[in-house]
């Protein structure tokens, strides 16, 4: 009898440190399984488009001759306007519109000032649908004035500014009517070589002074080579 329940002890015991065993392998494997699915190997991001921008923009070493051959095309809620470059009068304009158009910047903006008969005025990337910390300190980056030789004529694009000297930011205005008071003075770097039925449409657009009451959309903004675009 005694022999019969050593032997049945020690075929217990073995049972049990088999399954002990076994019990301690699964606790060791389970967690790691686990690790992998809680904390995968860090992937590294993609940088923001708009932080790649701030290290350099498409245009920023482009020469005179290259920007020249560019045109902008501004995709609006009411048709799409395209502008050639007068990049020889105003260079570092045309950079700097060429910069913002390209990077996507002007997308979502609107035409918040309209004179009627003068102009209508764009490139306020305070009325973008979404502003960046980056886009915000974009809006501060002055370009140098460069006033030049261009006539101030209906169809023309210049560079808007304050009274103070070299204080042009993103800001840009079509003109609708000729004004030969900005000759000189303000730095014209464009012209409307299609579209100017928009500009018109959005010149005479409602008005509560000098700003619409519902403001034209640019949907988007693109760069591409003038002879290439239809």
């Amino acid at each position: 009898m005694f022999s019969i329940a050593v032997r049945l002890g020690l075929v217990v015991l073995c049972v049990a440190s088999l399954s002990a065993a076994r019990a301690r392998q699964s606790a060791t494997q389970q967690p790691a399984t686990q690790t992998r699915q809680e904390a995968p190997p860090a992937k590294k991001n993609e940088r923001p488009a708009a932080e790649t921008a701030a290290q350099g923009e498409p245009f920023d070493k482009a020469t005179v001759e290259q920007m020249s051959k560019q045109c902008v095309t501004l995709e609006t809620e009411v048709g799409a306007i395209r502008i050639e470059m007068l990049a020889e009068a105003a260079p570092e304009t045309t950079r700097n519109f060429l910069n913002l158009a390209a990077t996507g910047a002007f997308d979502t903006t609107t035409f918040s000032r309209v004179v009627r008969g003068f102009v209508i005025q764009g490139g306020n990337l305070a009325t973008r649908e979404k502003l960046t910390p980056e886009l915000m300190r974009r809006m501060t980056r002055a370009v140098p004035d460069e006033p030049n030789a261009v006539k101030h004529v209906r169809g023309v694009v210049s560079m808007a500014r304050t009274d103070k000297p070299n204080s042009a930011t993103t800001n840009f205005f079509i003109l609708v009517g000729d004004g030969p008071h900005l000759d000189g003075t303000f730095a014209a770097f464009g012209r409307v070589a299609s579209g100017m039925d928009v500009v018109d449409k959005i010149n005479g657009a409602e008005l509560d002074g000098e700003k619409p009451k519902n403001p034209v959309r640019i949907t988007r903004a693109s760069v591409a080579a003038c002879d290439v675009l239809p």
